[in-house]
């Protein structure tokens, strides 16, 4: 009998440390990590943007596939092209994903473009993928006299921007250089819909560079009533909407010229990125991605996107990773171009 519950006993034993050397395979580190948790989404823009509404969406869907199924809480923090936001998320925002950012693309070529006050490198940063590629135009008030794409050519058209790296002055540097137009920015603007009601106002002509699907979403009105005349494209392919508007490779002529210009627009196809900071656990990073991935097939998603008639052409880390290793080897003639085109007046 005694060697009976000897033998139970030991038994016994072997079964509870059994139980207890499987109970890590059982854990989940990225979920004991984010529940509870609250993760801030940093957008660089103001209330009310483009980059803005997307970064609220996001916030309202990414959480429920990161494991643990932490909250979003959305901080603008506009300024510089979010040169100011890529700064902080490198340099001093907690590395250990609870923090992120949805950056204006601007900041995709401000470290091959030696912008200033960057503080950060590019290839270090964890990318977790775009929201959307961009199509964009140039925009004139209707009570313009500009008509057409010569008129840009013909005299000086005062139009607004928002930050050096911002597509709102960077275009207006790039079709000023490349194709010959007279754009002079007026800069400080806190986001494109305060460019909008300057616009409206008569203190501007236009925008050098506009995101077709925001005007959609949020300046519908104008566009109902005409009060924007489209006098060129920034894509290579047509807008269906908008058959007619000229494509700004039509008034390239110089071929180093066109690979810059090929450069700037692949930029657009990852228009919407947003990244995690470099020293975050490698872990976290592809949870993170993964969620994100997830997030983008998922019918809610889309669904409340296409409710907010925000078109979405979504592309994952590995395409923002690719971008990035395209800047770093480009010739020394096109980064040499492009670099005198992007960087602002001294």
């Amino acid at each position: 009998m005694r060697g009976f519950k000897t033998k139970m006993a030991i038994l016994s034993t072997f079964f509870s440390m059994s139980l207890v050397c499987q109970l890590p395979a059982f854990a989940d580190p990225i979920q004991d990590f984010y529940k509870g948790k609250q993760i801030v989404l940093l957008v660089g823009s103001d209330p009310g943007g483009g980059y803005d509404l997307l970064a609220r969406l996001v916030a309202r869907h990414l959480g429920q596939f990161i494991p643990g199924s932490p909250n979003f809480v959305v901080e603008n923090m506009p300024g510089a092209g979010s040169i100011l936001l890529s700064n902080r998320l490198y340099n001093s925002a907690p590395a250990d994903g609870t923090y992120m950012g949805l950056v204006q693309r601007g900041v995709l070529l401000s470290q091959l473009t030696h912008q200033p006050n960057v503080r950060f490198d590019l290839a270090k940063f964890h990318w977790i993928g775009s929201i959307t590629s961009e199509e964009a135009l140039a925009a004139v008030w209707s009570k313009s006299a500009i008509m057409s794409f010569k008129d840009l050519q013909s005299r000086d058209v005062i139009v607004g921007g928002t930050g050096p790296t911002s597509d709102t002055e960077a275009s207006a540097r790039l079709l000023n250089a490349i194709a010959g137009t007279r754009f002079k920015v007026v800069s400080g603007y806190p986001g494109t819909s305060d460019i909008m009601l300057a616009m409206q106002r008569g203190e501007l002509e236009g925008i050098a560079d506009i995101s077709w699907s925001e005007l959609q979403s949020k300046n519908s009105a104008l566009l109902q009533n005409d009060s924007l005349r489209f006098v060129l494209r920034h894509t290579t392919g047509e807008i269906a909407d908008l058959p007619g508007v000229p494509n700004v490779s039509e008034f390239i002529m110089d071929p180093s010229d066109k690979e810059v210009a090929n450069l700037y627009y692949d930029m657009k196809d990852v228009a919407r990125p947003m990244m995690l900071g470099p020293n975050v656990p490698m872990a976290r990073v592809e949870a993170i991605q993964a969620a994100f991935d997830m997030m983008i097939a998922d019918d809610g998603f889309k669904q409340e996107a296409a409710k907010a008639a925000l078109v979405l052409h979504p592309k994952s880390h590995a395409a923002l990773e690719k971008f990035i290793a395209e800047t770093s080897s480009t010739s020394d003639q096109v980064h040499r171009r492009i670099s005198d085109i992007l960087n602002p007046p001294k």
